[in-house]
């Protein structure tokens, strides 16, 4: 798994565990980490050699929406910028220091609404390669204000498909068929028992072949017959009769629309 990916998937799991209690139905730390990717991308200054991006943050959050995640906010705040450094490493920006998250409190943004401020902040220790004249350091937060998706609606769940029925009628009896091999005889052991003294113990077997239905005679005394017929072995369709001794025995079978 790629770096980056594994850092957002740190982040979607503290949403999905203790993030994700508070966070339901107000901004979703995940949505703060990819605004935050594109503050970073949409701020970029390009030099001769490099594109310096900002590298100190400010995210603006409602009262109601900060108070969501009390006693995690240390934790959130290092994933975000741990999130950022990968970011800029992977799409070779300059940054003049580490990034930096600070969260603060914005009595006039709604729950559900955030702002982000950027800048170019210099830090302590004299960079090895410092930034062109040109760039603006420290420059005036700019902000930017977003509102959290609303929560999406979940789609109804997709009919279940249609189960096929086969079934073997017997004497005005049906027996649905739930295996792919059933045995028809005279024997309580039977899956379907014929109670006529013609025919064997267990006189033919249904078989299931790939997306087909085959009766089989099993060495029966008086045979098969498939719609008058006689056969040791046949591909039976809806509606055919099947003849074993003096009983008739009907295949149904009703595919899924």
């Amino acid at each position: 798994m790629p770096v980056l990916r594994s850092i957002e998937s740190k982040i979607e799991g503290l949403f999905e565990g203790v993030f994700g209690r508070a966070f339901r139905t107000h901004v979703q730390p995940i949505e703060l980490a990819r605004k935050l990717v594109k503050e970073m991308d949409d701020h970029r200054n390009v030099s001769v050699s490099k594109v310096y991006v900002p590298n100190e943050f400010t995210v603006y959050l409602s009262t109601d929406d900060r108070k969501q995640f009390d006693g995690y906010e240390e934790a959130l705040v290092g994933e975000l910028q741990e999130y950022l450094a990968e970011h800029a490493r992977r799409e070779r920006y300059a940054l003049l220091d580490v990034p930096r998250v600070l969260v603060t409190t914005d009595d006039d943004l709604a729950v559900g609404e955030f702002g982000i401020a950027t800048r170019l902040v210099a830090g302590e220790e004299s960079p090895e390669t410092p930034p062109p004249p040109e760039l603006p350091v420290a420059e005036p937060p700019q902000t930017m204000i977003y509102k959290a998706p609303a929560p999406a609606v979940a789609d109804a769940p997709p009919p279940e498909p249609q189960r096929e029925v086969v079934t073997l009628t017997v004497a005005g009896r049906k027996h649905e068929v739930t295996k792919t091999s059933v045995v028809l005889g005279r024997s309580r052991e039977a899956d379907v028992r014929v109670a006529d003294v013609n025919v064997s113990r267990r006189h033919a077997e249904l078989r299931q072949e790939g997306a087909g239905y085959w009766i089989v005679d099993l060495g029966s005394t008086n045979g098969v017959e498939v719609n008058g017929k006689r056969t040791d072995r046949a591909r039976v369709r809806d509606g055919d009769r099947i003849t074993i001794g003096s009983t008739e025995v009907v295949f149904g079978r009703s595919l899924p629309s």
